[in-house]
């Protein structure tokens, strides 16, 4: 591999800082800092480890803030713990489970997915929303895919919110008013500004 160009190293570096604040800055400055100087040596191979290593860091706090948004339990409802992964291509996913007896509710946030441009098209066209059995819907001032089946009682709620994140609820054994009750509960606003 040839040596990176320092215009492309330092360019890295300056967007990597400019994306972090907070007690967690020291950790990802320090490695931004260790990859500057393991470039400026000749150590190319460490100086992208040690950039990997801060992107990860900043991925990491990201989840850390879309940890956030997701709603309290509804009263009589469980909840468990948000789990945050980073996925493909940069982006994160969030996830949290909330349960009351058999019925169970999923709220799952992928931010800066690959995923959410298919998913945009579907909202753009309502011939593909609706060509699996979903209906399109507006719920609490969100545009949403809806799939759900009295019946089995359960389905499936997709929203894409502020162009970036794609929020889908699933629930199994449960209201669709319970799965409507949760996406409304998300903090919209407070998803509108994560970056």
């Amino acid at each position: 591999m040839p040596p990176l160009n320092s215009r492309t190293v330092a360019a890295a570096i300056a967007f990597l800082l400019i994306s972090v604040s907070g007690a967690q800055a020291d950790d990802i400055t320090d490695s931004l800092n260790d990859a500057l100087a393991k470039y400026n040596s000749g150590q190319y191979t460490e100086a992208i480890n040690s950039i990997n290593y801060a992107e990860q860091l900043i991925i990491q706090k990201k989840g850390e803030a879309l940890v956030q948004v997701f709603p309290k339990p509804l009263d009589g409802w469980q909840a468990e713990e948000v789990k945050s992964d980073p996925i493909f291509g940069g982006g994160i996913t969030a996830e949290r489970r909330y349960t009351r007896d058999a019925a169970a509710v999923t709220i799952s946030i992928a931010s800066d997915s690959p995923m959410l441009q298919a998913t945009m098209m579907l909202f753009t066209n309502p011939m593909f929303a609706t060509a699996d059995g979903g209906k399109l819907e507006t719920i609490n001032g969100q545009k949403a895919i809806v799939k759900y089946s009295p019946e089995s009682k359960g389905g499936e709620i997709q929203v894409v919110a502020d162009s970036r994140f794609l929020i889908t609820v699933n629930g199994s054994e449960v209201a669709k008013e319970d799965m409507t009750a949760y996406l409304g509960s998300l903090d919209f606003n407070k998803l509108s500004t994560l970056n």
